[in-house]
């Protein structure tokens, strides 16, 4: 049996049994973690440098969960991933972003400035009600349909201050 299999099984015995289990994985969690010292070594059950590694295991573990949390993408990046799906042209899609940037910076589907709504600060009350994926996808729509294309879009935004 290897050392991993071994330890899943002994894992699932102390989920099984609860006492005080923290020998039995201080054991595991430094099992591979080996004294320079050969007198160390030799005595690896009780040696003075594993009571030190449990801490600084937890801050491990700690500093790769934390690490993990926030890698994740931000609603705003997945809105203008998903912008980018439906924008083939970059060229196009960067006047998107720039209108959407000029109008809800934050990219906060529930933002509200007077009587407009959403993503793109649109006027209608049944785009406040959509999701933020839905909200891109009307706010492309419009701008097409009104202007041509989202350049068109933007360069009247600048001119105007609003689309």
């Amino acid at each position: 049996m290897s050392h991993v299999d071994n330890m899943w099984t002994t894992l699932s015995r102390l989920r099984s049994n609860p006492v005080d289990n923290s020998p039995i994985l201080d054991r595991y969690l430094t099992a591979s973690v080996r004294s320079a010292a050969v007198s160390e070594r030799l005595k690896a059950c009780c040696s003075r440098v594993r009571p030190n590694l449990k801490p600084l295991l937890c801050l491990l573990l700690g500093v790769m969960v934390t690490n993990t949390q926030t890698a994740q993408a931000t609603n705003a990046d997945q809105y203008k991933l998903y912008a980018h799906s439906r924008i083939v042209d970059f060229k196009q899609f960067e006047c998107f972003i720039s209108i959407i940037d000029k109008e809800n910076r934050s990219w906060d589907i529930n933002a509200k400035n007077g009587s407009h709504y959403g993503i793109g600060q649109m006027r209608s009350n049944h785009y406040r009600t959509l999701d933020g994926y839905s909200q891109i996808d009307a706010t492309i729509k419009y701008a097409i349909k009104r202007y041509g294309s989202l350049c068109n879009a933007w360069s009247f935004h600048k001119r105007k201050n609003y689309f």
